[in-house]
């Protein structure tokens, strides 16, 4: 058994080169092709570039406020974040930890937000953020972030917060720690996997969304990077050497988000596996 469990590993490894080769060859691309220039993308789109230059990037930087679209979309994204990340630790932990009739029929009405597809409902939501003058402000892009991000994220929490054993939260009560300490100093220090997994999760689609910022937002200044960047390109032709270096710098803060917490994200979602 083990000397076929021998000959089986190089070809799992394969297997795992294989899959993470294609995984990341888009992503390599996508790097190699911003120091191209769109006639160079054009002629050899899959090759390497001719000559290592830093001009897309340069006519990038010129030709929109990528900067103020970062910004803006940074700004967007962790305030999003923090906001979900605080609305459902205290909703999930009331939820799992206590006992009341009503807990099944509010965690269901948390999660109705996954049934309903929300751009459904783009006319009256633009009408509610008008009459709350929230048009061409970035708060209109963070409180639609944090409502469809509250539904998945109760999800994973609440299941999370069930999986904890009962004797350390009433070892902290015998202590004198009362609701908000023990889900500070006692609960959350031990959930850093599934909050790791909601905030890469959240982060990324605040970070990517396009549709929200391109109905709320009309101000240029106020734009996102996805919405931002569609003014490079034109009615009959694209700046793809700049399009390709805005992607790069956009997927900097994702990549170096997963980067830090893709332990706890991993671990995330292997949660429920095993008790």
């Amino acid at each position: 058994m083990k000397q076929g469990a021998i000959w089986v590993r190089p070809f799992y490894y394969l297997v795992v080169f294989t899959v993470a080769t294609i995984s990341l060859y888009p992503v390599l691309l996508m790097i190699l092709s911003s120091f191209k220039k769109s006639v160079d993308i054009y002629k050899n789109p899959l090759g390497l570039p001719t000559s290592f230059s830093l001009d897309t990037y340069r006519t990038l930087l010129s030709k929109i406020p990528f900067t103020t679209y970062f910004l803006n979309s940074l700004f967007v994204s962790i305030v999003s974040v923090v906001l979900i990340v605080v609305v459902c630790s205290l909703a999930s932990f009331y939820i799992a930890r206590f006992k009341f009739s009503w807990n099944h029929a509010l965690f269901f009405i948390f999660l109705l937000g996954m049934m309903i597809p929300i751009k459904l409902g783009i006319v009256p939501l633009f009408i509610l953020m008008r009459d709350l003058g929230l048009i061409n402000s970035l708060w209109s892009l963070i409180l639609m972030n944090t409502a469809t991000g509250i539904p998945l994220s109760m999800l994973i929490l609440t299941g999370f917060f069930k999986t904890m054993p009962y004797e350390l939260e009433e070892a902290a009560r015998i202590d004198g720690a009362g609701n908000l300490r023990v889900l500070w100093h006692v609960m959350l220090p031990l959930m850093r996997p599934a909050l790791g997994t909601v905030v890469i999760i959240n982060f990324i689609a605040a970070w990517n969304d396009f549709f929200f910022p391109l109905i709320f937002i009309t101000e240029k200044m106020k734009r996102t990077i996805p919405v931002g960047m569609m003014s490079l390109f034109g009615e009959h032709s694209a700046d793809w050497g700049s399009l390709f270096a805005g992607l790069t710098l956009a997927s900097l803060p994702m990549i170096l988000l997963f980067l830090i917490a893709s332990k706890q994200f991993m671990e995330g979602l292997t949660a429920g596996a095993i008790k």
